[in-house]
């Protein structure tokens, strides 16, 4: 993959993650969230960078969890 597709997947993922937080409803959010972070989990992949991709799947897994187990605020 040349370096204009990888850092376009980078752009991509940096504008997927940000269009979360225009969500309303907190599925959406976290659904958002993941994606994004899937996106520049494969994005540190190419790149060989762990950090990034160690940081990414912290965020699937966090988004994963609190949408399998919501708080039960009120």
């Amino acid at each position: 993959m040349s370096s204009a597709a990888i850092s376009c997947l980078g752009w991509a993922a940096t504008a997927v993650f940000v269009a979360s937080y225009f969500c309303t409803r907190p599925v959406a959010l976290r659904t958002l969230q993941m994606l994004g972070a899937l996106l520049w989990v494969i994005y540190g992949t190419l790149l060989g960078a762990l950090p990034v991709i160690a940081a990414n799947v912290m965020v699937i897994a966090a988004a994963a969890w609190t949408t399998v187990y919501p708080s039960r605020r009120t």
